[in-house]
């Protein structure tokens, strides 16, 4: 059976309020519940992210159905402005995430340090319990705003990885990236060291102008890969890769275990890297609009295929041509969190 997914093309943003009339948001939302609206704030200097006002007209609606919305992320394992709750929550407001803006405040899921987590047992593949920030976990319901974009790992990032990567603990995160070690080529590098600086594992040093790396202690986020202008690092992409794109499947699958959720994807500034990174560059696809499903794999899906669409190929080959992005989808499909198939109800 197909799922529906609700599409409302870019020229037609003007009419986004009209729009969400008739997604189906209401159908989680219950009177006296705190509602989590799962975002991302953007990393300081990101242009990409989610804009607060495609925010407010959904806090609007769940306080009309008499809950209490609070926007929220968790902590970052990279070193940088959102790594703490308390730079977290700054960079947050500096986008214009806040009580006036949204209609509802800003709440850091996994508390000060990103250790405030909440064991959830599932017993898969690869993780038997997974740590999932608490104020995601002890929501009632939760709606996604994934910004739909190109990412180093998984091929493309949307509902999928806002839930399982953005909701995982400091510790949940780690446990999900360690398996990528990155191949370093030190005759490129120029000694400028701002690879140890955004290194959150300290696995990266400098000697005699040239980076060296301690595989023992790293954790394979890849931000030495997004930092580095000079080619020194490399993902190698392998089995292992393939591993972790399963490993924050399991993580959605503990967000969403047993919690009422509904999900909204952005198609619009699609760049090739996340928005964690500060400067990705330029749109490489021009917006195309805006989905919404309460099917977590259909609305991935279609959102894949949409932008595929528009480009007139395999956007997510094109700029990643050795990551396999179905994977994420064949596997969350697997676990039954959703289906691949859809049908595309447009505005």
């Amino acid at each position: 059976m197909k799922s529906e997914v609700f599409y409302l093309p870019w020229e037609k943003i003007s009419q986004y309020d009209e729009w969400l009339d008739g997604v189906g948001i209401e159908k989680i939302v219950s009177k006296k519940e705190l509602v989590a609206l799962k975002i991302h704030f953007g990393e300081k200097g990101n242009k990409g992210f989610i804009k607060p006002s495609f925010v407010a007209p959904l806090a609007k609606r769940i306080k009309e159905q008499g809950a209490f919305p609070f926007l929220t992320d968790a902590n970052t394992i990279y070193v940088g402005d959102r790594a703490d709750a308390y730079h977290h929550a700054l960079v947050a407001e500096e986008h214009g995430f806040n009580i006036r803006a949204c209609g509802c405040p800003v709440i850091i899921a996994d508390g000060l340090r990103g250790n405030a987590g909440h064991d959830v047992q599932i017993g898969l593949k690869h993780f038997k319990k997974v740590s999932i920030a608490n104020s995601v976990h002890y929501s009632d319901s939760i709606l996604l705003m994934s910004h739909f974009k190109g990412h180093e790992i998984t091929g493309f990032g949307g509902l999928i990885k806002n839930a399982g990567m953005g909701c995982g603990t400091r510790a949940g995160k780690y446990a999900m990236h360690h398996s990528v070690l990155p191949k370093v080529s030190p005759e490129k590098c120029t000694g400028c060291g701002v690879c140890v600086k955004w290194c959150p594992a300290g696995a990266l040093e400098l000697s005699g102008r040239r980076i060296k790396m301690d595989k023992s202690k790293c954790v394979g986020c890849g931000e030495c890969t997004l930092s580095c202008k000079f080619g020194v690092f490399d993902i190698l992409w392998d089995e292992a890769v393939s591993s972790v794109q399963e490993k924050i499947v399991e993580y959605a699958y503990g967000v969403l275990k047993g919690k009422k959720h509904f999900g909204i994807n952005f198609l619009n500034h699609i760049t090739q890297y996340c928005d964690c990174y500060p400067t990705k560059g330029a749109p490489l696809v021009r917006d195309i609009g805006v989905m919404a499903a309460s099917d977590p794999v259909a609305l991935d899906q279609a959102g894949a295929d949409k932008v595929n669409e528009v480009y007139g190929s395999d956007f997510w080959k094109k700029i990643f041509p050795h990551i396999d992005w179905n994977v994420q989808l064949e596997y969350a499909q697997k676990l039954g969190l959703g289906t691949r198939q859809y049908r595309i109800t447009e505005f």
